[in-house]
């Protein structure tokens, strides 16, 4: 058993390798170690040691543990060349993931571990260890953890930083702080570098630790290629071969597998095929020194295993080669093994020249981030009357003691994820649709701190803060107006638009739209804009009109224009509420659908102005 940094407790080294979804670890706020106890009892036994080499004296080495949140369907450990692995049963899907490197820290070396801050009671896993660094105060770790990364997923770590021996046996271990972050924070900071003091031990000062975050890149270019053929074998008895072209990847195992096939030119011995684009991990996995291509002609007769088609044959070359060539044209003798075997004076079966070969990255949105990158989060809330007297335990602006209403549960949600990719964390608040004081004006933009030269509030919780004061401020009134508040930040979203920065808007809304026209009008002409709209209706009222608007389904237009981009996505609030309407059942789930379409439209944009990431700056 281990010492449960911060608590008192202690807590087991994790189990044999396998799944293990009964088992979750203990927060370090609970201080009976007898509850801890009791919660542990059932661990199986622990596998052999994270950490490599035990002759390390308890005094004189620096480690830290990583934790991540427990998932629901357990925990997977493996093992490789370089030991344990701890990490969350992988779910669907090729999510990006990224190195997370424990930098130089002036003290001590943190465990890191997923804490969610609004819910102190929540349980955490343990991912893995460091290395043991012996005698320094400074040190640099080597060991990297891999974790899926989700832009729209709030996954917070925690690092906990202890010194003593790395031996499971021994149980002398000083816990010398603690630091929490999430992961968003650290790929949102400049260069994926971020430093953060250590806490937890009382009256002291415990020193800093330094995250690095970055990409796996994973093979991720593309390349676009065109080639021809000249004089190939004539396969049709009444006219000249329709010949294609074959790209076929050689696999670990000897066997091919078809990657590519170009379109057939008709009639011809001399075809010229249209240039194509294809992702190098699809050519060839990888593995720049493998993969091979095959010619053949389509249509009447058979070959072999190439029923319907006819073989005209075959030449093989490499990833590497071809990048080789893209300066000059290089040329591949197409060779048919059964007639070289038959015919002593044959040459070939015709030529096939590379025409064209470029190779171009295939950015990511992390490489956006890191690139520097800022997401500006703006917000607008709806204070019409059809949300009744806020006063009132009806009305959806309604805050009791023990819960937020609908609008400050949803910009929570949203905002506590996007403020981590926003340097300076200062959102501009708007309301529409109330008479503001002093003269009682209707008004569909007016600032929420009630400071029209400057709109911004400090984090979000600066914004809640200036939300309910507004609800004592202003008269809720009408109508439901969104194009002002759209124009207003596709005006800002204009002045930048080299890929420095993206905006994304959050509309928060109870009801039908008045200014439909209007707001189809600015949505159109937002989307050649870096700018994305998050529409969030709360309430029982039917949103079809802002399904139009989502564009999901039919591309939103008009008059006679159609959006460039589908920047919008809209999200009903009570798909996440219970029965009652009064409980949230998920805001984990609430935040990821709604931010789930924001990397790709930010991809959309830079791709379609020809956008890349900025490198980011030296170290």
């Amino acid at each position: 058993m281990l010492p449960l940094p911060g608590s008192g407790g202690t807590q087991p080294e994790p189990a044999a390798p396998g799944k293990v979804s009964s088992c979750k670890w203990v927060p370090c706020h609970v201080q009976s170690s007898s509850v801890l106890e009791t919660l542990l009892a059932a661990r199986p036994a622990a596998p052999p040691n994270l950490a490599e080499g035990a002759s390390v004296s308890p005094w004189e080495c620096r480690w830290f543990y990583l934790w991540v949140p427990a998932q629901p369907s357990g925990i997977v450990l493996t093992r490789d060349q370089g030991g344990w692995t701890w990490g969350p049963v992988a779910g669907p899907g090729g999510w990006p993931s990224v190195w997370l490197t424990p930098g130089s820290s002036p003290r001590n070396l943190l465990d890191m571990d997923t804490f969610s801050k609004s819910d102190p009671g929540g349980w955490w896993s343990r991912f893995g260890r460091t290395e043991v660094i012996d005698n320094t105060l400074n040190p640099d770790f080597v060991r990297k953890f891999v974790l899926d990364y989700y832009f729209e997923e709030k996954q917070n770590l925690r690092f906990d930083v202890s010194s003593g021996s790395h031996s499971a046996s021994s149980g002398a271990q000083d816990f010398l702080g603690q630091a929490f972050v999430a992961l968003g924070e650290v790929i949102g900071s400049q260069r994926g570098r971020l430093e953060r003091p250590l806490t937890g031990v009382p009256g002291k000062r415990c020193g800093t630790i330094l995250l690095l975050a970055e990409e796996l890149s994973n093979c991720r270019d593309i390349v676009t290629m065109q080639l021809c053929a000249n004089k190939l074998d004539k396969k049709d008895f009444f006219g000249k071969s329709d010949p294609f072209l074959v790209f076929y990847r050689s696999n670990e195992d000897g066997t091919f597998t078809i990657c590519h096939k170009t379109e057939v030119v008709k009639n011809t011995l001399n075809p010229v095929w249209q240039p194509f684009t294809i992702p190098v991990r699809a050519l060839c996995n990888g593995d720049y020194d493998r993969y091979r291509n095959g010619d053949g002609d389509r249509d009447r007769g058979s070959h072999g295993a190439r029923a319907g088609h006819d073989f005209i044959g075959e030449f093989a070359t490499s990833y590497r080669e071809l990048s080789r060539a893209q300066s000059q044209f290089t040329v591949y003798e197409v060779l048919n093994p059964r007639k070289k075997c038959k015919k002593k004076k044959y040459v070939n079966s015709g030529t096939v020249t590379l025409l064209s070969f470029s190779v171009e990255s295939e950015f990511t949105f992390v490489d956006y981030i890191r690139g520097g990158t800022q997401l500006n989060f703006t917000v607008a809330i709806d204070f019409t009357a059809s949300n009744g007297l806020p006063s009132q335990p009806t009305s959806l602006h309604y805050a009791s003691p023990y819960q937020l209403s609908a609008y400050a549960l949803a910009l929570k949600a949203v905002g506590e994820i996007i403020q981590d990719y926003d340097s300076d964390k200062l959102f501009p608040a708007y309301g529409f649709g109330a008479k503001v004081p002093p003269d009682g004006k209707i008004s569909h933009q007016f600032p929420l701190n009630n400071n029209v030269e400057n709109p911004s509030c400090v984090g979000i919780e600066g914004v809640l803060e200036s939300y309910l004061q507004s609800l004592r401020t202003v008269q809720l009134y009408g109508p439901t107006n969104f194009a002002p508040v759209i124009n207003q930040v596709a005006g800002t979203a204009a002045q930048v638009t080299d890929g420095s920065q993206y905006h994304v808007l959050l509309i928060i809304t109870d009801g039908v739209i008045s200014d439909m026209l209007q707001t189809k009008e600015a949505i159109v002409t937002a989307s050649s804009l870096p700018m994305s709209i998050i529409i969030v209706g709360v309430g029982p009222a039917e949103f079809e009109a802002m399904e139009e608007l989502d564009g999901d389904e039919v591309r939103l237009s008009s008059r006679g224009r159609y959006a460039e981009r589908d920047i919008v996505q809209f999200v009903p609030f009570r798909d996440y509420v219970d029965d009652s309407g009064n409980q949230v059942l998920s805001m984990a789930r609430l935040a990821k659908d709604v931010l789930a379409e924001i990397p790709e439209q930010l991809l959309s944009y830079m791709k379609t102005r020809d956008i890349k990431p900025r490198r980011a700056d030296p170290e």
